[in-house]
């Protein structure tokens, strides 16, 4: 006879193989807080309909508080044999309590449990993320203060295209950020919906309150169809998207931060509490946790392509392929948690070097743009003018020096219309500060960025306050 919680149907105990091949006990541990609060209120919820007694019902919310103190006091042993993370807390509720903990399955199957335990965990860590997302957003925005009149080189094609402010950059990455934390809240929407009651996939018998559990659970929403309850995994979907997005952003910051540090570039310089140094060479000085947080972008990519490819075919309701939905998303979740922290400390750990990028900007063609400009405000049409600046540049170059170190009077040799204005006009500072136009790298343009990003900062922070505030407590 099989000891299974579900073994009355089996007349053989199930191969040792198969067992560890199926159980999910090494991963999906981690949710015994919502597998214990999600129990506890279908306890509740089962006494108040009549389905069980009170007697029933205390004994087994105080046998589960005692589980949840025996776990995270390293007092509680889980077993393969049980597989996953539901049936070890029931066997041992059932073990403390006797009949009363056999009751508590009544009206539930591990289906829907299971729905509602990673629906619990995904919101909870959401939450977290996004305050994880805050704290990154306030390191750029900080850096963004600190440096707001540094100038630097703007890039198109890795080519320096134009001069931009360093704070517009950094801005850059603030502003995609605000875009991850949006699809994050649209995850814990889709997370935010209640499944228990859904049964295996059709319901239940029972005079159930499936309104009364989710009001105990703070969810938002139920699920309106048994089917869709215990087989959606779209959250998932979400939550692995949102984080791939996220993590691609991670990484192209941590392309432009390894090549800033680097001696090319010569722009920033990494606090030493940020790199690791080489085995053989003494005078390295490597950027690890970039590159790092750039090759985890794969990972968590990869993950997503895991879940898509596995619920593609599946039909309805359950299957056990759904099981597969639980490594990556925890994975996920790590590396996604792991990533922001670490880079929050990089981004207001680093020095940025001002007289490298000054440098930069000056000995390069990046204000060939504003000299187009400056004749097209004389009159000329753009396209003319584009085509001096370029016969400018080429001038310049044939002759080793830059834009700025031509002659008055090889201007005007260019183009009459040049004037002494000329040399201010393609200074760096009075390329950055006639870009006023919304959006633009101007001065002042960039200081109501970085008002405006402030503003956004509060925002968030109250909806990440009322989100955390919503989390259970038992």
């Amino acid at each position: 006879m099989s000891e299974k919680l579900w073994g009355g149907r089996f007349s053989k105990t199930t191969d040792e193989m198969i067992n560890e091949f199926q159980a999910s006990i090494d991963f999906d541990k981690r949710m015994y807080y919502e597998d214990i609060a999600g129990s506890i209120a279908h306890a509740t919820m089962l006494q108040k309909c009549g389905i069980i007694s009170s007697e029933d019902k205390e004994a087994i919310v105080a046998g589960l508080k005692k589980i949840l103190k025996d776990i995270e006091e390293g007092n509680f042993e889980f077993s393969v044999d049980l597989e996953d993370i539901h049936m070890n807390i029931e066997k041992r509720l059932t073990d403390a309590i006797g009949e009363a903990g056999g009751r508590l399955h009544t009206a539930r199957s591990r289906n829907d449990q299971v729905a509602l335990d990673t629906h619990l965990y995904v919101r909870r860590e959401v939450a977290e993320i996004e305050a994880l997302i805050i704290d990154m957003q306030e390191a750029l925005l900080e850096t963004a203060d600190k440096y707001k009149d540094v100038i630097m080189p703007g890039y198109t094609h890795l080519q320096r295209a134009q001069p931009i402010l360093f704070a517009h950059h950094m801005l850059a990455y603030f502003a995609m950020l605000v875009r991850d934390f949006a699809r994050f809240q649209g995850v814990y929407e889709r997370a935010d919906i209640m499944p228990l009651g859904a049964g295996a996939l059709a319901g239940t018998t029972f005079p159930i309150d499936r309104e009364f559990v989710a009001k105990e659970l703070n969810f938002g929403s139920i699920y309106h169809n048994s089917l869709d309850a215990v087989s959606d995994r779209d959250y998932i979907m979400e939550f692995l998207s949102a984080a791939s997005i996220l993590m691609a952003h991670l990484s192209r910051l941590s392309e432009e931060t390894i090549l800033w540090c680097s001696r090319e570039f010569s722009f920033i310089e990494l606090d030493d509490a940020h790199c690791t140094g080489s085995s053989m060479m003494p005078q390295k000085k490597n950027p690890d946790v970039s590159e790092l947080v750039r090759g985890k972008a794969g990972r968590v990519i990869g993950h997503l392509t895991a879940m898509l490819t596995t619920v593609k075919g599946l039909p309805l309701a359950y299957n056990k392929d759904l099981q597969e939905d639980k490594e990556g998303l925890f994975d996920a979740i790590d590396t996604v948690k792991f990533s922001l922290l670490v880079y929050a400390r990089i981004i207001r750990g680093m020095k940025v070097k001002e007289d490298m990028m000054r440098r930069a900007v000056e000995e390069d063609f990046s204000n060939a743009t504003d000299l187009a400009d400056y004749l097209v405000k004389k009159g000329m049409p753009f396209r003319g003018a584009h085509e001096v600046a370029g016969k400018a540049v080429h001038y310049a170059i044939e002759k080793g020096v830059y834009l700025k170190d031509l002659s008055i009077e090889e201007f005007k040799s260019l183009s009459p219309l040049f004037d002494d204005d000329i040399k201010d006009a393609i200074r760096p500072e009075t390329c950055v500060a006639g870009r006023n136009s919304l959006g633009g790298t101007g001065y002042e343009q960039v200081k109501l960025q970085r008002e405006l990003s402030q503003k956004i900062i509060e925002a968030e922070k109250q909806y990440a306050k009322e989100a955390a505030d919503r989390q259970i407590l038992i």
